[in-house]
């Protein structure tokens, strides 16, 4: 949505036991039978314990706004945003490196995904949209995708595995824009027109992040709204067809909606989202579904400390562990998203993304930050 954000506005899945082999929060006991020492039954963090998360802010080398991050191992890193600001990282954040598009220094790229050191697609969000993919590290890079029709604007990209992938732009001609590939982002091709879900008038989706949209195993894909109505869309088949369900969260105005969703498995779910013109506010900012989508629950014990522009499971965490940032700050969930703590670090983050491994991390924000994750030990 064109009017989410931009350059910070001016430029209940039951608690699960731990497995063996599965990355655990040290410092804390694993889980036994209902409880963890210094958790309630519900997940919020008792005095006598602190949070399980920290983040290290690292040095970027740009002052530009980083709205795009894609972790492809524990050392490999992709981060991308305004002012064509692309960068890389190969030695876990220990140095980020310009890989920029040349010539494409004013544009706004929103949405990075990255399959390796070598392979990635960068999205430039607004009219001309355009999707860039290097295959040699960002020495250099082709433009796969470029729409320069009235009103484009994509919001978000996403894969199922390294050939199969969508992006999701703000409607056109009452319809949400639709485009996928099934060569690794080398060709895109536009989903039919009708088979697109049909949008509210002023309906849209959030470009805050590149999380709006959400893709998990062969075929299963979410994207999330905002404006007059908040709802969630949903598809079983790579997204040729869509199935709506209204959202809880804060609508009625441009600024509110839901501007990201991440699932866990097939059926458990989060959203988060507010009103990006009030940052701090903490109200019908997150939602959880356990029916894959089709139904939704407002969280109302213990929300997100203010407006979230991401939302992010850590892979294979025991138990499952979620994060939620923006421009306030950050705060992790270990209930399936019915309760939320703050995390203790910057304010400012716009994205996030987790290595699969679950043990690497990486937030982006405002003015070039850059935070690794890390769990307390």
């Amino acid at each position: 949505m064109k009017n989410c954000a931009i350059d910070d506005l001016v430029n209940q899945a039951p608690i699960r036991r731990c497995r063996p082999g599965l990355p655990t929060m040290a410092g804390i006991a694993c889980l036994i039978g209902l409880s963890w020492p210094g958790y309630s039954f519900l997940g919020r963090r008792t005095a006598d314990q602190r949070a399980p998360i920290s983040w290290r802010v690292q040095r970027s080398g740009t002052e530009a706004s980083l709205r795009g991050v894609s972790a492809v191992d524990d050392k490999t890193a992709w981060a991308s945003g305004n002012k064509g600001t692309i960068l890389r990282t190969t030695d876990g954040g220990e140095t980020w490196a310009s890989r920029a598009v040349p010539g494409a220094e004013t544009t706004d790229f929103r949405d990075i995904e990255a399959f390796s050191a070598e392979t990635a697609c960068a999205m430039g969000v607004g009219r001309p949209a355009k999707i860039f993919k290097t295959t040699d590290g960002g020495t250099t890079w082709t433009e796969r995708y470029h729409d320069d029709a009235p009103g484009i604007f994509l919001d978000a990209m996403a894969f199922f595995d390294g050939k199969n992938g969508l992006a999701v732009g703000d409607p056109m001609d009452g319809r949400f824009f639709l485009i996928r590939t099934a060569d690794g982002g080398t060709t895109w091709e536009p989903v039919p027109f009708e088979n697109r879900p049909e949008a509210r008038p002023g309906e849209g989706a959030f470009a805050a992040s590149g999380t709006c949209l959400f893709v998990l195993g062969p075929s299963g894909a979410w994207f999330c709204t905002g404006g007059p109505v908040a709802r969630v869309m949903r598809s079983a088949d790579k997204g040729k067809t869509w199935e709506s369900a209204p959202s809880p969260l804060l609508s009625g105005q441009a600024s509110f909606g839901a501007f990201s969703v991440a699932f866990l498995d097939p059926k458990d779910g989060l959203i988060a989202g507010g009103d990006y013109k009030n940052e701090t506010a903490g109200e019908k900012n997150a939602a959880f579904s356990s029916d894959g989508g089709k139904t939704w629950e407002l969280t109302l014990s213990g929300p997100p400390a203010g407006f979230r522009e991401c939302v992010a499971f850590v892979p294979k965490a025991a138990p499952p562990l979620a994060v939620a940032v923006g421009p306030s700050g950050s705060d992790y969930s270990l209930d399936g998203g019915r309760t939320w703590n703050p995390i203790e670090g910057p304010a400012g983050f716009h994205s996030l993304s987790f290595s699969k491994s679950g043990k690497t991390g990486w937030a982006v924000g405002k003015g070039g930050l850059i935070a690794k994750f890390a769990l307390a030990g």
